[in-house]
């Protein structure tokens, strides 16, 4: 009877260190990338808020780890400020977060309710940390111009926006969505409430009026006294 040989595997253990500590690498490098905090924060698009009430609201002033940064998360938290409509974020190259601010426009200053007016409708009290260069509504509207108003104040464009001081309700026997616009340049302009984009050629109407001061009349015809 023939004698079988058996031939003995050796453990080619030096191929599975090799792959061990190839694994052990991956891992650390895995794990030291994740610890890698945030490198720089970019704010773009706002003209009213600064950057701290942006990181501070995000709750990101400690540059916390990238990797494992919610961006979704931090939307939601911006998107809770009144003052903002909407946030994008992006994640980019070199461990950079970039944020994308839609604010909400302030368009007035009610001077009888003590509220800073957004273009969406929403308000809010007198905020001493906020700047805001908008006109004031001197006296009260009613309700059922209000909603008007708001609309009608959404159609002027912000360098015209910047150039009212005051505005306010001046009804007549004839027309009761009357307003009185008073200018910074010492001007007055009468509108209605339909003809409010009429007042983004202001500065087009000042050409014509050679430095002269008085009353626009654009409520009724276009007149100059």
């Amino acid at each position: 009877m023939a004698k079988k040989i058996v031939k003995k595997r050796k453990l080619k253990v030096f191929n599975f260190l090799l792959v061990l500590l190839v694994l052990m690498g991956l891992f650390f490098v895995v794990y030291l990338i994740l610890q890698v905090p945030t490198k720089n924060i970019l704010i773009h698009n706002t003209t009213y808020l600064n950057d701290d009430y942006i990181i501070e609201l995000a709750e990101i002033k400690d540059y916390p780890k990238f990797i494992t940064l919610s961006s979704r998360n931090i939307e939601k938290k911006l998107e809770k400020s009144m003052y903002i409509n909407s946030v994008s974020i992006k994640k980019k190259w070199g461990f950079i977060l970039d944020i994308d601010v839609k604010e909400n426009k302030v368009l007035f200053y009610d001077t009888s309710k003590n509220q800073y007016v957004f273009d969406n409708g929403s308000y809010t009290e007198d905020d001493n940390n906020m700047t805001f260069r908008v006109p004031r509504l001197l006296n009260y509207v009613p309700d059922t111009k209000y909603k008007k108003f708001i609309d009608g104040m959404k159609n002027i464009k912000e360098d015209t926006l910047s150039k009212i001081s005051d505005i306010e309700y001046k009804p007549n026997d004839y027309d009761k969505d009357r307003f009185l616009l008073y200018m910074d340049d010492g001007n007055m302009v009468y509108l209605t409430l339909t003809k409010f984009k009429v007042i983004n050629h202001y500065n087009e109407v000042l050409k014509q009026l050679e430095n002269h001061k008085g009353i626009l009349y654009l409520d009724n015809g276009n007149h100059f006294q």
